[in-house]
């Protein structure tokens, strides 16, 4: 009898801890250790807006800068993103179809490589929290996966803004979605 209580007790603690691998996240990390998350992405649009002045005619053009940096010169488009940035500055960013919207080379990804940049302050002067500049290759659909640490573990992020950027220019192709009111527990 007490054989069977044991087996028991060993099998009910395994499932509880399959059970709480499935809550965690990437690689058992907690929710708890979670600082913010991204879900759905917005591709970039270089212009944000064009204004026409009445009397002169004279037109100006506002390029879609985010938190200082600059668009790409195209429309970029992308299919999902999904982003965990933790308490320890680890980052996990999975995208899918980051490519061109526009031009003679639509649908394709330009063979570029990318990085990501979470910046956290609403206003200026913003710090750029960033992977690994060089970036990792978009695949032909333009699908990504990026593994790695932001430059430094931010204590919070009261105004996150996260961008995937271009690892040889810099500008921003798309903008991950802020996950908020999110409750997996």
């Amino acid at each position: 009898m007490i054989k069977k209580v044991w087996v028991l007790l060993l099998a009910l603690g395994c499932v509880s801890q399959v059970a709480a691998a499935g809550r965690d996240g990437h690689d058992g990390a907690s929710r708890r250790d979670s600082l913010v998350t991204f879900d759905g992405g917005i591709g970039v649009l270089p212009v944000s807006n064009v204004v026409v002045n009445a009397t002169t005619g004279a037109i100006t053009v506002n390029r879609n800068i985010v938190r200082g940096v600059n668009p790409a010169g195209q429309i970029w488009v992308i299919a999902s993103l999904k982003a965990d940035v933790f308490t320890d500055g680890r980052i996990k960013v999975r995208g899918r179809g980051l490519l061109l919207g526009g031009g003679n080379s639509i649908g394709q990804n330009a063979n570029q490589s990318v990085f990501a940049t979470l910046i956290c302050e609403a206003a200026a002067p913003f710090v750029e929290l960033n992977t690994t500049a060089t970036g990792v290759p978009l695949e032909p659909n333009g699908d990504f996966r990026i593994d790695d640490t932001l430059a430094q573990a931010p204590l919070e992020c009261p105004s996150p803004v996260l961008l995937i950027r271009s690892a040889g220019n810099q500008s921003w192709f798309a903008a991950g979605i802020p996950s908020v009111g999110r409750n997996d527990d």
